[in-house]
């Protein structure tokens, strides 16, 4: 064993000076980069983010709660190094200016908000400034709207309950604010030790405790699993940002699957390039382990020596890769400081862990075959070069390659359905290619004949090297693919981030807007230079039943266990009406109401989720209860809903002819520039009843969300790029010893070197578009898979890349095959020769 290693290490360091290593290394090292700086970069982006998101819940996790929790489980948080605050919510009516109206009461703790900014303001729905306080004892932050509904100003009283507040400063923004544009009474802060005087927590009082926690994200789960047994679910409820199913939530989600989708694709171009370096090494070593064979050496004493020496091409590559990932991916963090907050001061050891095992079973199990094809090289290759391996059958290589692809994207991802995904989106196209191989061959056969030329000669090459060729096409395939994956996706998903939130996105909002209200209101807006949206009816309703089948219309989730009846809404309705089919609606089953004739039944589109959730079908008879009317409709069409949109969205939508007999308020919307947000006063100046909700805090704070993200995912599709660029040179490279071969016999034959330097040029392109055009297709199948299954997205037909992608392949393969190509192309016939000893 000792002579065996000895006898690896000799070898390992004279190929090393000679640079009989260089691919295999370069294949390894390009594998652990490429996936430790997307791994890593990806990592640190997901928690900047997280981190960044965090501030739409004020705090890195919630705890919600029916009634005060144990004070053990808050001084349990403080031991294990979290910060925590509380806040209490509840709606109270609140008396001033002998006026009053309901509101949205928080009582808050010293330290709220843990993550995001209050901001406060002395004027009437202006921009706000930072606070670090909260309310002192005695005193109340209110929102615009309530000084407006009440006739206010700043120095006013207030009475919340039976205890007497000093009105002292508006609130602007909260970070827990949320985006609902429906509910929402105007909020009240006061602090939580004057909770107790306005004696409003009695017995009977809806009260909502939150308890807020930031720290590490290893402190927050072992805290969580220290407290789960003790949780009630009836009572209590854990959550993260990461919970959230607002646009934000849905936004970060998506781009987390982003980049671990990049990720897994980096895994696998690494593995093509690994795949294709072993094949180069093994088919090198072919006459090396023939001469050891004919002097003596065993098959053992073989197999020792070369596992050595890949062993050393892995931990060396290991090292290199370790190395070069932290630098590019600190690099890129550096790029994108200025628009991206990414910290580097954490570091996370599950990439590097993952980068390490990618190396590692890349350079075993994609150099198995190649190995054992060469430990079975038969001595006689001495005196016979045309000699190979006797090991022929490619089972044992697809059967490792398949396995190790699959594994590697499963161990990286634990998503069972993305990996299958990717990889059954490859099996079809790699099958695909074995076909267009030999459909290649027939063509290159009939093209490749007459007087010999440029076009006649690459077409002959292709015929002659059918199977390196497939094997050069399905690596050109599906790095291309991949490469297409990652961009169309990208394109995509900023695409329909950048559409939910164009510029002039309605950020306010108006509700309770009455039938006489409503023209001069419009008409006042139209005077002041801001545009009013459309205005939608609405009534509040609740749903009783669903064909005479009463329903609970209250839910508990104990009440989600039993079978004794359909579970309702939980909460009261938000009926509209209308014959016009909103924007971003779509209609996926049945009929749209402008379709109803006089004599039929009124009817009602219900949206798809809640029809699922409901089990709602088609022709479905639903009643509910308006005031103390009763109206039954039937289901005409279901509807899919873009809930992404800054609009109001609803679960119903009936009849008009149905709704005549009820008098409606209305809902609408308008944009006024952030820096002229002191119009807002004047605008709602003569409609002190109607109700308004600013939103424009939470769409600025959204949109920054997704410009950072945007600009992430762009380097992310850089660094992929970049390693499919690299696998493609690897690509080239591993057939030049056969080239050298080549072009030794044409230049003896006489052919001229333009001849030769085009039909090798002609060869990649015709290679290059052939693997575009399949790439391209495999494409459409992977993505449309993976926006409908995983990214939750709508899928669509990528028709131009259908044109892009064989040219941009063509070019590209083309390029790079004659840059690997052209220094054995620009050497004389002796040049050739003497390389071929």
């Amino acid at each position: 064993m000792k002579y065996g290693f000895n006898l690896a290490w000799r070898l390992f360091k004279h190929e090393a000076k000679r640079g009989e290593l260089t691919i295999i290394l370069f294949a390894i090292v390009l594998s652990v980069a490429a996936v430790l700086s997307l791994s890593l970069f990806s990592e640190r982006l997901q928690s900047a983010l997280t981190a960044k998101s965090a501030e739409f819940i004020a705090a890195d996790r919630l705890l919600e709660s029916g009634k005060p929790v144990d004070p053990a489980w808050i001084d349990k948080a403080k031991e294990m190094g979290l910060q925590t605050t509380q806040q209490v919510y509840a709606r109270s009516m609140v008396f001033g200016n002998e006026q009053m109206t309901l509101t949205s009461l928080r009582a808050a703790a010293s330290g709220y908000p843990l993550k995001g900014e209050l901001k406060t303001s002395t004027e009437l729905f202006g921009l706000g400034d930072v606070t670090d306080s909260l309310p002192g004892p005695g005193e109340a932050w209110a929102e615009s709207l309530l000084l407006q509904k009440l006739g206010l100003k700043l120095g006013d009283k207030i009475e919340v309950g039976d205890k007497e507040f000093n009105l002292t400063r508006i609130i602007t923004d909260v970070p827990d604010s949320g985006f609902s544009v429906f509910g929402g009474n105007p909020k009240v802060l006061i602090g939580i030790n004057d909770l107790a005087a306005t004696n409003i927590t009695g017995p009977g009082s809806r009260i909502d405790y939150t308890y807020f926690f930031v720290g590490e994200n290893s402190d927050l789960d072992d805290y969580y699993q220290w407290l789960r047994p003790q949780l009630d679910r009836e009572i209590h409820d854990w959550e993260s940002v990461e919970d959230d199913d607002s646009r934000l939530g849905r936004s970060v989600g998506r781009a987390e699957q982003y980049f671990l989708l990049a990720s897994l694709l980096a895994i696998v171009l690494a593995a093509v390039s690994i795949a294709v370096a072993a094949q180069r090494y093994s088919q090198r070593h072919y006459d090396p382990v023939a001469i050891m064979k004919t002097l003596g050496a065993s098959k053992k004493l073989v197999q020792r020596v070369y596992l050595y020496q890949i062993t050393f091409i892995t931990i060396l590559g290991i090292l290199l890769g370790t190395l070069v990932g932290f630098v590019i991916q600190h690099l890129v963090v550096l790029a994108v400081a200025d628009k991206v907050t990414v910290s580097l001061d954490v570091w996370h050891w599950r990439p590097l862990i993952i980068a390490v095992f990618t190396g590692t079973i890349c350079a075993v199990l994609f150099s198995l075959y190649p190995l054992l094809k060469l430990f079975s090289v038969p001595p006689l290759r001495v005196l016979r070069r045309d000699l190979g391996a006797g090991m022929s059958s490619r089972v044992l290589q697809f059967s490792a390659t398949g396995t190790a692809i699959l594994l590697l994207m499963w161990a990286y991802s634990q998503n069972l359905k993305i990996s299958l995904i990717l990889f059954v989106s490859g099996i079809v196209l790699v099958s695909a290619l074995l076909i267009i191989t030999y459909g290649l061959i027939a063509v290159g056969r009939k093209l490749g004949q007459g007087k010999m030329g440029a076009w006649q000669l690459a077409w002959a090459r292709i015929r002659r090297r059918a199977m390196d060729n497939s094997v050069q096409l399905i690596s050109f395939s599906v790095t291309i693919m991949l490469l297409l994956v990652v961009l169309v996706m990208r394109n995509d998903m900023v695409s329909q981030w950048q559409d939910q939130l164009p510029q002039g996105t309605p950020n306010y909002f108006m509700s309770n807007i009455t039938e006489q209200q409503r023209p001069a209101l419009n008409e006042h807006f139209n005077q002041l230079g801001v545009k009013t949206d459309v205005f939608y009816p609405v009534v509040r309703a609740r749903f009783v039943s669903i064909n005479d089948e009463t329903i609970r219309t209250a839910v508990t989730k104990e009440d989600e266990k039993k079978d004794d009846g359909r579970n309702g809404l939980g909460r009261e309705a938000n009926l509209t009406w209308s014959n016009q089919l909103q924007k971003e609606n779509k209609i996926i089953a049945g009929q749209w109401l402008d379709k109803w004739q006089e004599g039929d039944d009124f009817g009602v589109s219900v949206e798809e989720r809640i029809a699922e959730r409901l089990n709602i079908k088609l022709n479905d008879k639903l009643t509910f209860n308006i005031g103390s009317e009763v109206i039954t409709v039937t289901v005409t069409s279901l509807r899919s809903v873009n809930w992404q949109t800054m609009q109001p969205n609803f679960f119903f939508v009936l009849q008009p002819e149905a709704m005549e007999a009820f008098l409606p308020t209305y809902i609408t919307s308008f944009h006024v520039a952030t820096d002229n947000k002191a119009k807002i006063a004047e605008l709602m100046q003569p409609f002190s009843s109607v109700t308004l909700f600013d939103v424009d805090a939470r769409i600025n704070q959204l949109r920054e969300i997704v410009d950072q993200v945007s600009v992430a995912v762009e380097f992310i599709l850089v660094l992929v790029l970049i390693a499919g660029s690299l696998v493609l040179i690897a690509q080239v490279q591993a057939s030049m010893d056969e080239r050298l071969q080549e072009l030794a016999i044409l230049r003896t034959l006489g052919a001229k070197g333009s001849l030769i330097r085009a039909s090798v040029i002609y060869e990649f392109l015709i290679i290059g578009a052939v693997a575009g055009l399949m790439a391209a297709f495999a494409n459409e199948l992977t993505l449309y898979l993976l926006q409908s299954q995983i990214f939750q997205m709508q899928g669509k037909l990528h028709f131009e890349y259908w044109l892009i992608a064989p040219l941009v392949g063509a070019i590209t393969v083309g390029l790079l095959g004659a840059a690997g190509c052209w220094r054995l192309l620009t050497l004389n016939t002796s040049q050739l020769l003497r390389k071929m000893v």
